[in-house]
């Protein structure tokens, strides 16, 4: 399945149905009255979140969505059929944005969450509504209300427990392809990963749902390269793993472009926990690879765990440091809720 992460879609609730105009006909009875009924109500529109989803791809050229139109009212005090409501199917971690890009009008995080983002229209008042004592046959009756309108923008921001961060070929594919059944794309060449990809690594009795994130370079808080558009897919992620070249010359500035670029960025990921890992240690001989740790460490101010994708050398710990910062993570968010 093709991953698409943002759409534009226009959306628009059902109008309310007219109401009616009538007077009451029986052969006995004269001057019945009248008896005209309301019309019914529009259909809402409504997002909701589905657990079956993974991407926005069904709303790639499905870009018009529309409610039905409520019923009209009928005499004998008949009111119109009331249309049903539209739900529209989306993957958790999306986000309803207004045409402007910037106003969030819905969050969906957990399944079954639903958000009424357009309501119908209601019906209008048939001519019973408005007798009077001094009005006994009013031949008046109201349409319905217009339902609403408007272009919105989804935006996809998985939800994952661990985003994999870094430059360009620093290994985050083959790591997440060691680590658990996901089968990204791995070359030997920058930008291979061109949309995020997802893994369950299992940890024991539990599991930690990992994220591998399009490379960064230099600018792309502002679009460079693949753009801020990825560096959103970390937001909601509660531990980073920054991995770091091995093989490059300048392990040190590799580091500092990236944590310049998730700091530029916002959205809270400067102060996420992060692990750091120093990768494609199967190519280095002893001695570069203790320099190289040691220049990554100084750099950052902290621990660099060292490992290899290809080889599996010091996979494990990083796991196992993965899932006890996760681990704690989520204590803190019961904490937190209770």
């Amino acid at each position: 399945m093709k991953f698409l992460d943002e759409a534009k879609i226009y959306l628009k609730s059902g109008d309310g149905g007219a109401g009616c105009v009538s007077f009451r006909r029986a052969k006995h009875i004269e001057r019945g009255g009248p008896d005209g009924g309301d019309g019914g109500r529009g259909g809402d529109i409504v997002l909701e979140c589905a657990p079956n989803l993974n991407t926005l791809i069904d709303y790639r050229f499905r870009r018009h969505i529309g409610a039905g139109n409520g019923r009209p009212g009928e005499g004998r005090q008949r009111t119109g059929a009331s249309a049903d409501d539209v739900t529209v199917p989306l993957p958790p971690g999306t986000q309803a944005l207004a045409e402007d890009r910037a106003t969030l009008l819905a969050d969906l995080t957990e399944p079954g969450q639903r958000a009424v983002l357009l309501k119908g229209g209601d019906g209008g008042r048939g001519n019973l509504r408005f007798k009077s004592s001094t009005n006994r046959t009013p031949r008046r009756a109201e349409p319905g209300w217009p339902g609403e309108e408007r272009w919105i923008w989804l935006r996809l921001k998985l939800i994952a427990d661990v985003g994999l961060v870094g430059l360009p070929n620093a290994g985050k594919s083959t790591l997440l392809s060691a680590v658990s059944r996901a089968r990204p794309r791995i070359a030997g060449y920058p930008f291979t990963t061109l949309h995020p990809n997802l893994g369950a690594v299992g940890t024991g009795d539990d599991a930690i749902v990992m994220a591998d994130l399009p490379g960064l370079i230099e600018g792309a808080h502002e679009g460079a390269g693949l753009g801020d558009r990825f560096l959103g897919h970390a937001e909601r992620c509660a531990v980073l793993l920054h991995l770091v070249d091995g093989t490059s010359p300048t392990v040190a500035d590799d580091h500092a472009t990236v944590r310049r670029e998730l700091e530029a960025y916002g959205g809270g990921l400067s102060g996420k926990p992060v692990v750091l890992a120093l990768n494609k240690i199967d190519a280095l001989p002893d001695g570069p690879r203790r320099a190289a740790r040691r220049d990554l460490e100084a750099a950052s101010g902290l621990p660099a765990l060292a490992m290899s994708g290809v080889s599996g050398e010091g996979v494990e710990t990083v796991v196992r440091t993965l899932t006890d910062r996760v681990r704690r993570a989520r204590e803190r968010r019961a904490e937190n809720a209770a």
